[in-house]
């Protein structure tokens, strides 16, 4: 056996070829074999493996099976185990559910058969699209991402349907898609970029793309200013698991201008508003209190959830909900509470070690006490659990204890 190949078809000083590389069969078997290695063992496994494969290939191998395992979350194991990842591609791809939805979104239009996918990255996008029948343009100006993206349909067997082209997307004829997706680059040299028009390319160049297609998403942050937010575009705020994912600005046919939507994933429930809603009345602590979902907080649609359980806010500046009937809806978590103190340690650590309680959930919308601190300083000791509530009531700080309602 040769323990030192004289030829490596991985240079480390070239990314490309060391992608390259792990497509070829002695890089498919070295990623085969490290798809569940423990990377606190690496250092024995590179030296191990470095005696029978190119030192630069098993370094390629060992940081790719490190991104499949950190894309495992995003793409779940069956896709994330064949498919292709660089550290930004990573960090800034669509999550499968996410991406599934917008695909489906578009799907559902109606005479959407094609998509351009603009700065499409390692293509998760692009695979939700064609997954949902639609044939795919995806663009990325990388040399590196776009060949990720063409392996990336190859290892799912979308080839068909998606292709991938390595241009600027502000030279790319969109005028033959039905549709345009654009998801500009929102993290540069120094991490994430709030700026909008500091985006890659500009919020301004995207939203005047997304505008000449006949239908258009443009992927943004979820913390965008509203009034960032153009006339023209219906604004949806995405949650998975209770996380914000993203927003995005759709146009065009079959979409409304001006309205404003929360879509919680994965049970796809919505929340929209067509106009600003007034403010919401504001009073006492009710029997129950609710906490909407982030995604319906980022929409700025609390209102609509005080108007459907006609209820109150607990403060005009916290986006807690109260009423005395229990409402159940998949936009917000119930709660039953059974205390209401102003706030004041010594009297919540008397009250849980009466109640026994040796589990506490701390929740905090307008104080400034962290929960790790609170619960060290609570000394929790029983058999019961309790949630706490550190909050403003009419302005006071007040602590407010209760306990989740169980959903039938």
């Amino acid at each position: 056996m040769n323990a030192h190949p004289p030829a490596d078809p991985a240079d480390p000083s070239d990314p490309l070829a060391a992608f390259t590389a792990l497509r070829t069969p002695e890089g498919a078997a070295l990623l085969a074999e490290l798809r569940d290695h423990d990377p606190a063992h690496e250092l024995a496994t590179a030296t191990r493996l470095r005696r029978t494969h190119p030192a630069a290939l098993v370094s390629a191998a060992l940081g790719q099976a490190r991104l499949r395992q950190r894309a495992v979350a995003k793409f779940g194991a069956a896709d994330a185990y064949r498919m292709f990842f660089t550290p930004n591609g990573v960090e800034q791809a669509t999550r499968t559910s996410v991406a599934t939805h917008r695909a489906e979104r578009f799907a559902g239009l109606g005479g959407v058969r094609s998509v351009a996918d603009l700065c499409c990255g390692i293509g998760g996008d692009a695979i939700a699209l064609a997954r949902a029948g639609i044939s795919v343009l995806a663009v990325d100006r990388d040399p590196l991402t776009a060949e990720v993206a063409r392996a990336n349909a190859l290892a799912l067997g979308l080839q068909d349907l998606v292709e991938v082209r390595c241009a600027d997307v502000t030279g790319i004829d969109t005028s033959g898609h039905d549709a345009v997706f654009v998801d500009p680059a929102r993290r540069g040299g120094r991490g994430r970029i709030f700026d909008p028009e500091a985006y890659s390319p500009p919020l301004s160049w995207a939203t005047g793309a997304a505008m000449k297609a006949p239908r258009a998403a443009l992927k943004i942050a979820p913390g965008v200013p509203h009034e960032a937010i153009g006339p023209d575009a219906e604004a949806e705020w995405i949650s998975d698991g209770g996380d914000v994912k993203e927003a995005v600005l759709w146009f065009g046919e079959g979409f409304t201008p001006g309205r404003f939507r929360a879509t919680l994933l994965p049970s796809g429930a919505t929340l929209t508003a067509d106009a600003p809603l007034p403010a919401p009345p504001v009073g006492p602590v009710g029997r129950y209190l609710y906490e909407p979902d982030g995604a319906v907080i980022r929409a700025h649609l609390v209102a609509a959830v005080v108007e459907r359980c006609g209820g109150r806010l607990v403060d005009e500046t916290i986006a807690y909900v109260t009423n005395d009937e229990l409402y159940t809806s998949d936009c917000t978590t119930a709660y039953e509470i059974t205390d209401r103190l102003p706030f004041n340690m010594k009297k919540l650590k008397a009250l849980l070690r009466e109640r026994q309680v040796g589990v506490l959930t701390v929740k905090k919308r307008g104080s400034a006490v962290e929960p790790e601190e609170l619960r060290r300083r609570m000394k929790l000791e029983g058999p019961h659990a309790a949630t706490v509530f550190l909050t403003r009531v009419a302005g006071a700080p007040t602590m407010l204890i209760g306990q989740p309602v169980k959903r039938p």
